[in-house]
This record gives C-alpha cells, structure tokens and sequence, in this order.
C-alpha cells in the first residue's frame, strides 16, 4: 500500500508541472529562456533523458519553442489563454492579477440590469440593478480577451471602487475581502465555444462570425455565497491549460 502524502507523479512531470506553472504565472515570460536539459538535470537532480523528456513535453504544449543556436524559450502571448482560475490563483500567490506584458483597460463600471444568467447566479430578479465591471486585457501584440465581472448592488456603497475605471490593485475579490471580510474560498468556470458578435469581434480584434472561446466564473466565499460572477471571452489559437491528478481506484 502507497503511504499517504507520497508524490507518486513521474519525477519528469514534476519539473514540467513546477515550469509550466511559472510560466502561466507570468514568472517565466514570452521570450524568457527555459533552464537547457543539462541546468534541469542538475537542478532537479534527474538523468539527461529525462530533462530532455521535460523540454518535449512543454513543446507539446506549445508552451515554449527550441531554436538552434539560442536554446528553448518561452511563446505564450499568442498561444496561451489566462483563465479565471489562472488569474485568481496568481492573485492569491503573487497579489497580482495579470501576468507582466498583460495589462487591463476596464472600459464599463457600472450599475447596470443582470442579464437572465448573472441574475441565476448572484440569487436576484431578471433586470435588477447590479454592479458591472467590463475590461479588455491586452498584452505587447494586442487585446487577449475581454471580459465582465458581475457584483450584488450592494457592494457599489462598500466597495466604491467598484463603480470607478481605475483599476483596483489586486484585484476585486482582494477589495471586496479588505471592505467586507468576505473571502472567495471556492470557484467554478465554465467554457465552450462560440461565434464572435459584433462587440466581441471589435473588442478583440478579429472578424463578426470568428470561433470563440466562452467562459463563465464564479467565485464564492466560506458559505457558498456567490461573491463575483464573471463571464470572458477570447480568440481562437489559445489554449486554456488545466492539470489535475486522478485518485486511486479501489
């Protein structure tokens, strides 16, 4: 029987796993190079074949890109999607929402009525007034989504900042936990696809009718309580990474 608390994941997806992290953190940015298999296997103390087994698997992941005479460096701005989840969990790490080279253009903040969806999730009526941040996050090349946080009315008087265009330093949930002690313990995104509207499409940058990435998030404090419900969009070509362990069967 396998003690508790054994880390029985291959040691070559232990490093892919701890490098593939920085680099959606934003640690290891667009162009930055990516420790040579000889700096791995010294540095984690595993064999040549395997820091080679590392390397591949993060170009498998279109994550980063081996040029001859150069080494292997990092390619994110045009291949990768930040989620929800991604952001929230750089926040609670780092205390910053985006990763360097991204920056936040907060466009609506707002009272503004809940579509059907945003009313489902905050627990209101159809139409009723809630607090509507709307933002296009961008990076060197250009926008990489454009998204929309929904809040309860209520919060517009608690958390004034809410209702402004200045971007809040570490983010609305960090604002809300300071104002209200509420703290976002659990969250949920949804995605699927989709074709780009008008708005979308101007937003980012591609043309009416191109496929979509769409999300929806929710973030929920201590009680279950919906604290931010938010919905995002992005273009086509960037992957969304997730990596998750599956438990021993009985």
């Amino acid at each position: 029987m396998t003690p508790p608390n054994v880390d029985r994941t291959p040691p070559y997806m232990q490093v892919v796993k701890q490098l593939r992290q920085q680099i959606v953190d934003g640690a290891l940015k667009d162009g930055d190079k990516i420790p040579s298999v000889r700096e791995i296997s010294e540095r984690w103390q595993i064999s040549m074949a395997t820091g080679h087994k590392v390397l591949a698997t993060l170009r498998a992941d279109g994550l980063v890109e081996s040029i001859v005479g150069v080494g292997t460096i990092v390619r994110t701005k045009s291949n990768v999607h930040r989620s929800a989840r991604d952001r929230f969990t750089r926040m609670l790490s780092t205390g910053r929402i985006y990763a360097p080279g991204e920056y936040a253009v907060i466009t609506a903040a707002e009272l503004a009525p809940a579509p059907a969806h945003i009313a489902d999730t905050l627990g209101i009526e159809e139409g009723q007034q809630a607090v509507r941040r709307h933002r296009i996050t961008n990076n060197e090349d250009g926008p990489v989504s454009a998204s929309t946080s929904w809040f309860h009315a209520d919060l517009a008087e608690t958390v004034p900042a809410l209702l402004s265009t200045d971007r809040i330093p570490g983010g609305t949930p960090s604002a809300i936990r300071e104002a209200t002690g509420r703290e976002a313990r659990s969250a949920e995104d949804r995605m699927t696809v989709g074709s780009a509207d008008a708005q979308q499409a101007e937003e980012l940058g591609i043309e009416v009718g191109s496929p979509v990435l769409i999300g929806r998030n929710v973030l929920r404090d201590a009680d279950g309580e919906v604290i931010e419900a938010g919905e995002y969009v992005s273009g086509a070509g960037r992957w969304t990474l997730y990596e998750y362990e599956l438990g021993e069967r009985d």
